[in-house]
Order: C-alpha cells, then structure tokens, then sequence
C-alpha cells in the first residue's frame, strides 16, 4: 500500500494505506476539514486577533497600575499611613480597589 503523513498541531502521524473502501464524502464529516469557518478565520484574521489582545491587554494592565498608583497617592495627601509603613487605609479606598479589579 501507500504511506500518507498527517499533520496536525502537535501530533504527526505516518499511516499505510490497504484498500479504499469509504468512500471520499465520509472522510470530512467531522467538521475538521480544511474548508471549516474557524480554520479559514484563523487563516484571515489570526495575526489581527492576537494583535487586538496583546493591546488590550497591555491597556488593562497599564490601567490597573496607574489606578492602584493613583490610589495610594491620594492616600498620602490625605495624610494617612503609607502600605509600606504598614498602614491599610488603602483598602479603604475605590480607586484602589478599581486598579485591582481591572
């Protein structure tokens, strides 16, 4: 018989071909085909998708950051004890808490 090689992800398979007795049209009903609408999007769109989500991410992370900083700067002009003196009042603080959750 023939050798045929399949490919996918993380797996590569070598199988031995006996005899043909599917037919052709029973092979590509398990939605893994080629012409599938996720494989076609990851083809057309893959690079922009994961481009759209490293930015947003970066802009939640960076949100955060300057949310929490914010937060523990308006602490200090209140007059309140410092986190790293070992003071909480920031827990009291929406601002923070918003920096944290975002």
């Amino acid at each position: 018989g023939s050798l045929i090689t399949l490919s996918c992800l993380s797996h590569r398979v070598v199988c031995q071909v006996i005899s043909s007795a599917v037919p052709a049209e029973s092979i590509l009903d398990n939605g893994t085909s080629d012409s599938s609408w996720i494989t076609r999007l990851e083809n057309n769109y893959g690079f922009y998708i994961g481009l759209g989500l490293a930015v947003f991410s970066s802009f939640l992370i960076g949100s955060s950051v300057i949310l929490k900083k914010k937060g523990l700067l308006r602490l200090v002009e209140k007059g309140g004890t410092r986190a790293g003196d070992g003071g909480h009042g920031y827990l009291k603080d929406w601002l923070w808490w918003a920096g944290l959750l975002t």
